[in-house]
C-alpha cells in the first residue's frame, strides 16, 4: 500500500505556534487560541510503525469493570449540556473558517452534491498500523479526475481515543493517524470517550471537550506540534448542517450496551436528563417548519440494530426517537453508528412502504470483530424483524467482520449514497465493496444515478450506445 505524505517531527508546524511534544500530551495545557483552523501537515514523511506514547494494559480496569457490572455497579453517566439549546448547531463554514468557507460553499454549490466521509471506533491500542491503512485509504479520495468527488469533511461516530478517553493518547490515536487528512473532522463521543476508569478522578468526556469542543480553534499539546487545531462543536450533541446535507448527532452515553440518550424505563429520573429529547423534538421541528428537503442523517455511537457479534442493539433508545419522529412527522434518510467492531447494514421499511438505512461502520481502526465466534459465518440478506404486531420489517442487508474500513457518502438534491470501503483494498481501488442510495422524495431504496466523473463526451458515448 502506498505511504501516504506526513511531516517530519522535528519540522516546526506552519501555524505559528510553540510546537509541543508527544510527551507533552501527557498532561493537559494551556491551548493557544488561532483565528483560522488548520488541517493537514505541510510536508512528507512515512507512517510510524509504533506510537510514541506506550499504551498501557487496560486488564485490571476491566476487571474491576467486569465485577461492578455483575453487581449493577455502572450506569450511564451525566454530560454537560451543549452551547445553544435547545438545538446546538454547527455549520460547514464554521468549521472551515472565514478565511476559506466562502471558496468550499461555491465549489460544492457549483458541484451540484456533497462528499464526505464517516467511520467510528478509529482509536487503536495495539499500533498505528490499522487505523494507518484506513486513513491511507480515505486520502486517496483526495485525489480524483473531477474536484467535485472529492470529500469536504470527516464525522467520527465515536471511540475515538480508547480506552477511556485519556488525553496522553489523542497524539498516538488522533492527531497523528489524521495528521495528512486535508478537511476537517467533527467527531461525536462514544461510549469509550465518555467511560472513566475505576479508581481515576478523571472527568467523564473531559478531553473529547477539550480537543472537539473548544469555543474558538485552537492548537493543543495533545496534537504534539502537529498544525490540527480542536474543533468547535457546542457540544456532545449538536446538528451538523451543510449544503444537501444535515446530520443530527446524539451521544449514547458510556456504557458498553445498550445505549441511552435520556431518562427512561431503564435510567432513573434525573440521571441524564431529557435534554437530547428536546434537542431532538427542536431539531426536526425545525426540520419541518424550513421545508428542508436536503437529506437527513441521524448518528450515534450505539446502533439500533445489531446483526450479531459482541454488541447488540439499543431498543430503548429506538424507541424514543421512534416517539419524537412520529410525534413530529419527520423521519430520518438514514441512520449512521458504530460501536459494534465491524461493518453492517439494515434497511428497516415502515408500514407506509418508505425505507432508512441503518449502517454501522465500527471498524475505523479497532480491533475488527467476527459476528459469530464460532461455526460457519452468518448468510445475508435476512430478516432480522419482521413485520408483524404493528412492527416495522428489518432486514440484515450485508456485512464486512473482516476488514478495516470507511464510509464514503455522497448527497444532492435527488439522493443520498452510503458506500463502504475497506482498506484492504488499497488506494487504486475506488469501486464500493458495498453501497445503498436513498431517493430523498420518495424514501425509499433507489438505483444511483451516477455522475460523468469528468468525462462528458465518453459518457455522453456510452449512453448512445446503449439499447
Amino acid at each position: 500500500m502506498a505511504k501516504r505524505s506526513r511531516v517530519s517531527r522535528a519540522r516546526k508546524p506552519a501555524t505559528p505556534a510553540a510546537p509541543a511534544t508527544p510527551a507533552a500530551a501527557a498532561a493537559p495545557g494551556a491551548p493557544r487560541i488561532v483565528d483560522q483552523p488548520s488541517f493537514a501537515q505541510p510536508a512528507p514523511t512515512p507512517d510510524p510503525t509504533t506510537f510514541l506514547v506506550k499504551h498501557t494494559s487496560d486488564a485490571g480496569a476491566y476487571k474491576a469493570i467486569d465485577v461492578l457490572n455483575e453487581q449493577h455497579g455502572i450506569a450511564p453517566l451525566p454530560f454537560p449540556a451543549p452551547r445553544g439549546l435547545p438545538e446546538p448547531t454547527l455549520t460547514l463554514a464554521e468549521v472551515f473558517g472565514s478565511e476559506r468557507s466562502a471558496d468550499v460553499l461555491a465549489k460544492i454549490k457549483a458541484a451540484g452534491q456533497i462528499v464526505f466521509h464517516a467511520g467510528g471506533d478509529c482509536g487503536s491500542t495495539t499500533g498505528p498500523k490499522f487505523q494507518d491503512e484506513v486513513v491511507d485509504k480515505m486520502l486517496g479520495d483526495f485525489h480524483e479526475s473531477d474536484q467535485e468527488e472529492v470529500p469536504q469533511f470527516h464525522i467520527l461516530l465515536g471511540d475515538i481515543v480508547y480506552s477511556f478517553g485519556e488525553t496522553k493518547y489523542y497524539y498516538d490515536q488522533f492527531y497523528e493517524p489524521y495528521r495528512d487528512y486535508p478537511a476537517p473532522i467533527i467527531a461525536l463521543p462514544g461510549n469509550h470517550d465518555g467511560m472513566v476508569a475505576p479508581e481515576t478522578s478523571a472527568a467523564s468526556l473531559a478531553a473529547y471537550l477539550r480537543n472537539f469542543c473548544s469555543e474558538k480553534f485552537a492548537i493543543l499539546p495533545e496534537a504534539g506540534g502537529l498544525t490540527r487545531t480542536s474543533q468547535i462543536q457546542p457540544g456532545v450533541f449538536y446538528t451538523f448542517e451543510a449544503e444537501y446535507v444535515r446530520i443530527i448527532t446524539l451521544y449514547s452515553n458510556a456504557l458498553e450496551d445498550p445505549g441511552y440518550i435520556a431518562d427512561g424505563p431503564s435510567v432513573p429520573k434525573g440521571t441524564l436528563g431529557v435534554s437530547q429529547l428536546g434537542f431532538l423534538t427542536a431539531a426536526l421541528k425545525r426540520v419541518k417548519s424550513e421545508r428542508y428537503t436536503g437529506a437527513l442523517i441521524f448518528a450515534s455511537h450505539h446502533p439500533t440494530y445489531a446483526g450479531g457479534g459482541q454488541h447488540g442493539g439499543s431498543p430503548e433508545m429506538q424507541g424514543q426517537i421512534d416517539a419524537i419522529c412520529a410525534q413530529v412527522g419527520v423521519w430520518p434518510h438514514a441512520v449512521l453508528a458504530g460501536h459494534a467492531h465491524n461493518y453492517q447494514r439494515f434497511t428497516r421499511t415502515r408500514a407506509d412502504k418508505t425505507q432508512i438505512p441503518y449502517v454501522i461502520c465500527g471498524n475505523s481502526g479497532h480491533n475488527v470483530q467476527k459476528l459469530r465466534r464460532s461455526g460457519p459465518p452468518m448468510r445475508t440478506p435476512q430478516i432480522l424483524q419482521p413485520a408483524k404486531a404493528g412492527s416495522d420489517e428489518v432486514v440484515f442487508e450485508n456485512y464486512d467482520d473482516q476488514d478495516y474500513g470507511y464510509l464514503r457518502i455522497i448527497a444532492d438534491p435527488k439522493q443520498l449514497r452510503i458506500e463502504y470501503h475497506p482498506a484492504s483494498d488499497g488506494r487504486a481501488a475506488k469501486t464500493p465493496d458495498d453501497s445503498v442510495t436513498v431517493d430523498l422524495a420518495s424514501r425509499q431504496l433507489a438505483h444511483y444515478e451516477a455522475n460523468d466523473l469528468g468525462f462528458p463526451a465518453a459518457a455522453r458515448q456510452a449512453r448512445k450506445s446503449r439499447p
